[in-house]
């Protein structure tokens, strides 16, 4: 009897789904913070120096530079500005959104320690005897903009222009901002076209006033400006740039629109395969799908998370990966329908033993993020706060999602006698009487014989590394200036650009660089690396030079030796602890040898990309890293479904004695998940050649890493990992003389039910 309400309900959840994602997306959207690389802005580095000889450098003097720097974001009306105080008296500060960057970057890193002072560079006020509160921008009497002063104490101002009226005539009163003893003085500087003092005004009678006019050659910004910076104190201590980068507007819109365009395109062609190879449980992955990819969306939004271009990167690649749990649990169930069960027993059986894997794959995935985030640089942590929402999202929605929508329909016992809904042929199952095991049932990989050639692969795989060494060692790594230290530009123009054209530019920017690479479809973007790390000064200059050239102001990264070696050190630990703690997870929840099986595969994956990238030559930056971690997090997901299915088999014979039992083992295991691995790895390869094909360029080395992690990995999983156990479990089978199998998985008591 057909239970008509269980499918009434099914279609009001998924219709009320549908209405609330259509209803409150564009809301959320519209709210989700946006990165520098997805709608322009820059990000600094500073390290806080002393500002005067002896000054210490305390957690407070920091805390307090921290505030000031705040109090200075708030006058350019950043919307969402971020501050964050860092180890090693460091403060990273990213402003999105900002129009004029190279403004922006000179409010905050000018001292702003304004001083009066007379024509022999004697000190006569600084700015202690300054009201802040009382600073503004005003006009003078001929309607020029100007700074209005106002001062502490009338007398002690009355004196000053005294002092300097007796000096006559060289009675000026020079104001200063930032004035350095030493290396400043007003002789020197009256003679340049630019002086660096800001005003010089002839002092011609005695002032008995405590409100002093600043003038100068301002523009009402620039006058605006510098009441700003007044108006919010001086700077305690110095800020030396170790790190910035910038990007255009023009630069982060057309990123957002090719990435965002590029995950659409992957994500429906992962549906349309879930459908079409799933049929019912693919239509169930698809829905659940939509809300996994809604909830990411809001929940990161609650937490005001900034979304980055790596980041929404992660929520395409997570959409592949959300797929795998389905995955499995639908496998699960076409083998229990096989062996001839109902299809709500299969239902529930397949629901129960796929729980464990999904969890134990899931875990070491997280693992990976939270090395990543913890190491990071901020676009590197946004990709790895989205690599962990969505795996813990997806979880969810496969265990309790999936399970609830398809428990409908099971139970409304329309799907009675239909194995079709499920893509079983009805010539596929064995009766339920002749007792057979899921283990037992024959694939369409049998008469492939993976343990017969695995000295083969071990060869290849050693002569390939072999040769990835030799690669390695001539030509090196094409390190980033993430690593390397130094400045990376990125000129977009309108129309097509040539390397003759664009040195000649960098000529007329008293530049040169010979590392100049064209790209684009229609070649009007250039990359220029130079070795040299770019002052603020320079880094501004050659903004205005290309963008009045080429329109568009270029993107601009500069990175100091210091924070080059620093990041270097941070990939390395990240790499190895995420390791060790697979090693450790895998250990427990398993056994040793496929702890160790599982981190040489890991290793053999993560070399093969590095050696590719040596010998084509592509750019080895902080986002390559990610890549090598997210393709760590994913090999060993597959490799423990695989080495799930193997203990399941060994449990199954309870005592094995040959060297030919365990060889069956391992047959056995891998073509009993080849088709689950294969299609797992389809679906995420669709997501990765979106991103190839149609994502952004800063991503493209990114997508490329992925990519062959993910074929490298499929096939460490299938012949390093497996076959490794194998040999080592040989070897103890030769010592004991017999292995006592393991027990049969324990399930959870707590399993989610439906």
């Amino acid at each position: 009897m057909v239970k008509r309400s269980r499918i009434v309900a099914f279609f009001l959840i998924v219709l009320l789904l549908a209405s609330t994602i259509g209803l409150t997306t564009k809301d959320i959207v519209k709210d989700i913070k946006l990165g520098l690389d997805l709608q322009g802005g820059f990000e600094v580095l500073y390290e806080v120096k002393p500002a005067k000889e002896g000054q210490k450098i305390t957690e407070k003097v920091v805390a307090d530079t921290a505030e000031a720097l705040d109090k200075r974001i708030n006058v350019l009306g950043v919307s969402e500005p971020s501050i964050q105080v860092e180890e090693g008296n460091r403060i990273r500060v990213q402003l999105a959104g900002v129009e004029d960057q190279s403004e922006a970057r000179k409010l905050l890193s000018t001292q702003a320690n304004l001083t009066f002072r007379d024509v022999n560079d004697k000190l006569m006020l600084d700015g202690q005897d300054i009201v802040q509160s009382g600073t503004k921008q005003s006009f003078d009497e001929n309607g020029n903009p100007s700074v209005a002063v106002q001062l502490k104490d009338r007398k002690k101002f009355k004196k000053v222009t005294e002092h300097i009226l007796s000096l006559a005539p060289n009675n000026q009163m020079v104001i200063w901002l930032d004035f350095e003893e030493g290396k400043d003085s007003y002789a020197k500087e009256a003679q340049k076209k630019n002086p660096k003092f800001i005003s010089s005004a002839t002092v011609g009678e005695v002032f008995n006033t405590n409100e002093v006019s600043i003038t100068g050659q301002f523009t009402v910004e620039e006058a605006k400006n510098l009441a700003s910076l007044l108006k919010a104190g001086a700077l305690p201590v110095k800020l030396n740039e170790i790190y910035s980068t910038s990007v255009g507007a023009q630069f982060g819109e057309k990123a957002l629109d090719q990435t965002v365009f590029a995950g659409i395109v992957g994500i429906a062609v992962i549906f349309l395969f879930m459908l079409f190879y799933y049929r019912l449980p693919g239509v169930i992955a698809a829905v659940t799908l939509s809300v996994y990819i809604y909830l990411i969306l809001l929940i990161f939004e609650l937490m005001n998370g900034v979304l980055t271009l790596p980041g929404i990167a992660a929520l395409i690649l997570g959409v592949g990966m959300a797929v795998d749990a389905n995955i499995i649990t639908y496998e699960r169930i076409k083998e229990e329908i096989k062996v001839g069960r109902t299809i709500q027993s299969a239902f529930k059986t397949g629901n129960k033993n796929s729980f464990l894997t999904i969890l134990d794959a899931n875990l070491t995935t997280i693992l990976a993020g939270a090395v990543l985030f913890y190491f990071g640089t901020s676009s590197v942590k946004g990709f790895a706060t989205m690599l962990i929402i969505s795996i813990i999202v997806s979880f969810i929605t496969a265990i309790w999602g999936s399970r609830l929508l398809l428990g409908l329909f099971v139970k409304s016992g329309l799907l009675k006698n239909k194995p079709g809904w499920f893509g079983v042929h009805q010539k596929d199952i064995k009766d339920i009487r002749e007792n057979y095991d899921t283990l037992d049932l024959p694939t369409k990989f049998d008469r492939f014989d993976f343990v017969k050639h695995h000295r083969k692969f071990f060869a290849c795989s050693i002569v390939a590394i072999i040769a990835g060494m030799i690669v390695l060692g001539i030509f090196r790594l094409n390190l980033g200036i993430d690593f390397s230290s130094g400045t990376r530009m990125e000129v977009m123009a309108e129309q097509s650009i040539s390397e003759s054209g664009l040195k000649k530019e960098l000529e007329k920017a008293d530049l040169s660089s010979d590392d100049i690479v064209i790209s684009g479809e229609k070649k009007e973007i250039g990359v220029v690396r130079f070795k040299d790390s770019f002052t603020q000064k320079e880094v501004a200059d050659v903004k205005a030079h290309f963008k009045e050239v080429y329109g568009h102001e270029p993107n601009i990264s500069t990175v100091s030796p210091v924070v080059g070696k620093e990041l270097a050190k941070n990939a390395m630990f990240a790499l190895a602890i995420a390791s060790l703690g697979i090693v450790l997870y895998v250990t427990l929840r398993f056994e040793i040898y496929m702890a160790l099986a599982a981190i040489v595969a890991l290793l053999h994956d993560a070399f093969f990309i590095i050696a590719l990238f040596s010998l084509t030559r592509l750019e080895v930056d902080i986002t390559f890293i990610a890549a090598v971690l997210t393709i760590v997090g994913y090999s060993i997901n597959d490799t423990i479904v695989t080495f799930d299915r193997m203990r399941e088999n060994m449990a199954k014979k309870r005592k094995i004695k040959t060297e030919e039992e365990l060889e069956d083992v391992v047959n056995s295991s891998l073509r009993q998940t080849l088709t689950r691995s294969i299609n797992t790895v389809l679906t995420v390869v669709f997501a990765v050649v979106a991103l190839l094909l149609l994502g952004s360029s800063s991503i493209l080395n990114f997508s490329i890493a992925l990519l062959v992690g993910l074929v490298s990995g499929t096939y460490s999983s299938l012949f390093i990992a497996a076959q490794l156990w194998l040999v080592w479990k040989k070897k103890e089978l030769k010592k004991k003389g017999a292995i006592i199998t393991y027990k049969e998985k324990k399930k959870w008591s707590d399993e989610p039910q439906v």
